[in-house]
């Protein structure tokens, strides 16, 4: 595979069936009882702002990124991120986080949640919330709820529930 370019594409309408198997594989049936997957059953993920990597013709990544709210703070939550198991540990999950935060900036977002590692998210620019400041509405370890603010100060001063944004659109 290494004459093989990585590229990193807007997510179209004719992806949803094959990044909805990808989920399949890689999350298995309990993904639909995770608080993240909660919020976004309710909302419609933001197209013009998810992307898919592909390796030649073969799609081997996805990540969605769906208007939410933090308190009155507009946000967007980032998820999910999956890539197939084979092609893991390439820069793959990192090139398409890049690139959605790149085009949350560039369409004027200023702040992405998100539940998961700091770790791995952290080397994008994520950062641990402090405990209490905002909330997910069910279960979540409060050391993986992290945000990037794409905006300097972006965060200061928010505070409350993370819930979906049905006005943004």
């Amino acid at each position: 595979m290494s004459d093989l370019s990585l590229t990193i594409l807007s997510e179209t309408a004719d992806d949803a069936e094959a990044i909805e198997r990808l989920h399949e594989r890689t999350f298995g049936p309990g993904r639909y009882a995770r608080t993240a997957y909660r919020i976004r059953e309710d909302i419609e993920h933001r197209l013009d702002l998810s992307f898919v990597a592909r390796i030649g013709t073969l799609m081997v990544g996805s990540v969605r990124l769906s208007p939410v709210r933090i308190g009155a703070t507009p946000a967007l939550l980032l998820g999910p991120l999956t890539i197939e198991p084979p092609f893991r540990e390439r820069g793959i999950g990192k090139a398409l986080l890049e690139r959605a935060l790149e085009g949350a900036r560039d369409k004027g977002h200023r702040l992405v949640v998100l539940v998961g590692d700091e770790p791995y998210y952290g080397r994008v620019g994520f950062k641990r919330i402090p405990k209490g400041v905002a909330i997910m509405p069910g279960p979540v370890d409060p050391a993986r709820l992290l945000v990037a603010e794409l905006v300097d100060g972006a965060f200061n001063g928010v505070t409350g529930p993370i819930r979906p944004d049905h006005r943004a659109g």
